[in-house]
């Protein structure tokens, strides 16, 4: 199914967002940071997300699927942090207003428990990537998360916890990012209330 980027879709996902009881994480020990989820159009009218793929040259997670983002600086929230984090990172400038809300917590393995805010673009906004930060911005279809075999749930020796992955772009994404975008497309494009805490990262990523 083909989603239009449009007021309506808009008013659903700022709704689903409204009646989710978002789970928080306590930090135990895990730094604080956030990414934002940005719902923005494609040429052709279709309502799609923002993913970057992370610059070769980062010390950390370099050449990864991500969704822009970073640490939450003291005193800053988790929604002023991703904007914060959109701008830096793909050269995009949204006020609060465009924060429809925010999903569950996620515990990562590298130590950081991130917050995921869904934000609505605007239709004319044009990502300009930070070459430090951003080696590639990519416009995926909503759809595309609905597509046969999306998510793919598999066993690892090293976790009784299920490793999730979305194939997408003709590639694999990996947990933190694949769950957060599988609890974006449960919650806040079909509305159910769906938990993705308990999804295991690749042994790669911890």
């Amino acid at each position: 199914m083909t989603h239009v980027f449009d007021a309506a879709l808009c008013a659903r996902a700022r709704a689903h967002l409204a009646g989710f009881a978002r789970r928080a994480a306590a930090p135990d020990g895990r730094r604080p940071a956030a990414v934002a989820v940005v719902v923005l159009p494609d040429a052709a009218g279709r309502a799609c997300f923002l993913l970057t793929r992370r610059a070769a040259s980062l010390r950390a997670h370099a050449r990864q699927w991500a969704l822009p983002g970073g640490r939450i600086d003291p005193g800053e929230s988790a929604e002023a942090a991703a904007l914060r984090e959109l701008e830096e990172e793909v050269g995009l400038r949204l006020g609060a207003a465009a924060v429809l809300g925010a999903l569950d917590d996620y515990p990562t393995r590298s130590g950081f428990v991130i917050t995921p805010v869904v934000v609505w673009g605007g239709p004319d906004i044009e990502p300009a990537p930070n070459p430090a930060e951003v080696a590639g911005v990519y416009r995926v279809p909503l759809a595309d998360l609905d597509a046969p075999g999306v998510p793919r749930l598999i066993a690892i020796p090293e976790s009784d916890r299920p490793v999730i992955q979305l194939p997408i772009l003709s590639s694999l994404i990996h947990a933190p990012t694949a769950a957060v975008l599988y609890q974006f497309r449960e919650v806040v494009i079909h509305g159910r209330a769906t938990r993705v805490d308990h999804f295991e990262q690749p042994v790669w990523a911890w």
